[in-house]
């Protein structure tokens, strides 16, 4: 079954409500008005002035030299460890972090960069111990060990920073660059309720997502030191080029920050709402960390349950043996509200 739905919801044509994802927020009047009013260039040749904007506008609320628009997360993660690593290298990676598991090993396959993956902890953060157990001797039998790569949030908890802080003290100590995969990177900072720039500093780089809580189209941004930009830039040309005028993007994603950062709590105040009310219920197992909802229903309701709910208008993915449910800023209460109803009419006895 896809990771991303159901062919029984895909088929609903009343959709009140879709919790698959929060990359399926649609631009509001306002984005839609910034994103045609923006100033343009061509980006490939660094005249356009709105990306320009974005860009300073993050390396600045991150505290970081400069910064890189990218069309997607996954392109970002990887121009980044492409400049952090060469080839016969190796990565540091939690192994359920998304850098790991869902970007098609591109690290190992276009780049030669070995992926040694370390046992999550339950908190989503990597044991120090472990870290320090991954990285190998300077020794001509093994890969370099160059980078760790870390995530926050991961499946929607948040790693705290002393734990963050207590990895990377391992991985300076050892020589190794530090990249952060942050595509929910507002999300962890409205949870920890600390500034941008400490959850930063830290890192030499860090991806952020646009599309996702932040509720843009589409794009992510590289955050990192200036002297690495050249070669970020080349990167990127490698693994598919820049676009255009990209600047309708970039407006979208400074509008974002502009208007929606506030509207992250409120995301995670609906997680908390929903999880407290499939508990309930009593369909399963329900857990909730910022902006995710897990339900494991019974054994064998999965596609009665999805079915259920796209008959109600309301969209779930697929996922099993938990269905993964996001919040985030086009499920107001009122589509909230139609959700809960919709579980609690659920019968999981039949």
């Amino acid at each position: 079954m896809s990771l991303y739905g159901h062919a029984a919801a895909d088929a609903a044509t009343n959709c009140i409500c879709d919790l698959r994802s929060d990359t399926l927020t649609k631009p509001g009047a306002g984005m839609r008005e910034a994103m045609m009013s923006a100033p343009l260039g061509d980006d490939v040749y660094g005249e356009d002035p709105t990306v320009a904007r974005l860009e300073r506008e993050l390396a600045t609320r991150l505290g970081k030299g400069a910064a890189m628009f990218f069309p997607t997360g996954t392109q970002s993660n990887l121009a980044a460890v492409m400049a952090h690593c060469g080839r016969g290298d190796e990565m540091i990676v939690g192994d359920r972090y998304h850098l790991y598991c869902d970007e098609a090993a591109g690290a190992s396959v276009l780049t030669g960069v070995s992926m040694v993956p370390v046992a999550m902890a339950t908190d989503g953060g990597l044991d120090p111990d472990g870290i320090a157990a991954a990285i190998k001797v300077d020794d001509p039998h093994y890969a370099r060990s160059r980078l760790l790569s870390l995530e926050n949030t991961v499946g929607g908890r948040v790693v705290s920073l002393d734990r963050i802080d207590a990895g990377v003290q391992v991985a300076r100590e050892a020589g190794l660059s530090v990249h952060l995969d942050g595509a929910r990177f507002f999300n962890a900072v409205t949870e920890l309720g600390c500034d941008a720039r400490r959850l930063a500093a830290p890192m030499d780089t860090i991806s952020v997502c646009l599309s996702k809580g932040l509720g843009t189209p589409a794009g992510s941004v590289l955050v990192g030191p200036q002297e690495m930009m050249g070669q970020l830039r080349r990167n990127r040309k490698i693994l598919g080029g820049a676009m255009r005028q990209s600047g309708v993007l970039a407006a979208a994603g400074l509008y974002a920050l502009e208007h929606h950062l506030p509207q992250l709590a409120e995301d995670h105040a609906h997680a908390a709402r929903l999880a407290a009310a499939l508990r309930e219920t009593g369909i399963g197992a329900v857990s909730s960390h910022t902006n995710m909802v897990f339900l494991t229903p019974q054994a064998g309701d999965h596609g009665r349950l999805t079915q259920h709910m796209a008959e109600a208008g309301i969209k779930i993915g697929g996922q099993s043996p938990a269905i993964r449910m996001v919040l985030h800023r086009d499920v107001d209460d009122d589509a909230l509200e139609a959700a809960i109803r919709a579980f609690q009419s659920f019968d999981p006895t039949h």
